[in-house]
């Protein structure tokens, strides 16, 4: 049997009260899910002119490939979506998920979804924020949950 105490140090901390959740109306969860399906549609026919319609200028993106941990800006991923044969163009099934939804207010949210993109399924956390009434990715991080195959 397992007990679990308290550390003397967090003993002597005060105990802070439960904060409220956020506030989040129906149309936010709506435009929220509305912007999830934007990157998906991205993931699956890579039109990059659509990309500032997903992504905020400012996005990183975070994740392991070939065993090493990469860090990518806005533009080397971008460059990526475009040299990408896009799974819409081999008339692959299209499989995305979301898998959640978290808001930490009316302007910003997480999520988390799983996205096939041709051999690979990935699963993204992604951090959203509404920037001038419009719901952009602020930074992702990946994980190749499974591949099929090389990657294409």
């Amino acid at each position: 049997m397992t007990t679990m105490t308290k550390e003397p140090a967090m003993q002597d901390r005060p105990q802070r009260a439960a904060t409220a959740k956020p506030v989040v109306d129906h149309s936010s969860v709506l435009e929220l899910t509305e912007a999830i399906e934007k990157y998906f549609d991205l993931m699956y026919d890579c039109d990059t002119s659509r990309f500032e319609q997903t992504f905020a200028p400012t996005v990183q993106l975070h994740g392991f490939r070939d065993g090493k941990m990469m860090a990518w800006p806005t533009q080397t991923y971008r460059d990526i979506l475009d040299k990408r044969q896009s799974p819409k163009s081999v008339d692959a099934v299209r499989e995305d998920e979301i898998l959640l939804i978290d808001f930490a207010s009316t302007t910003q949210a997480m999520t988390k979804v799983r996205v096939r993109v041709n051999t690979m399924v990935f699963v993204d956390h992604l951090t959203w924020h509404r920037i001038d009434g419009t719901w952009l990715i602020t930074s992702k991080g990946f994980h190749v949950e499974s591949q099929d195959g090389p990657p294409i």
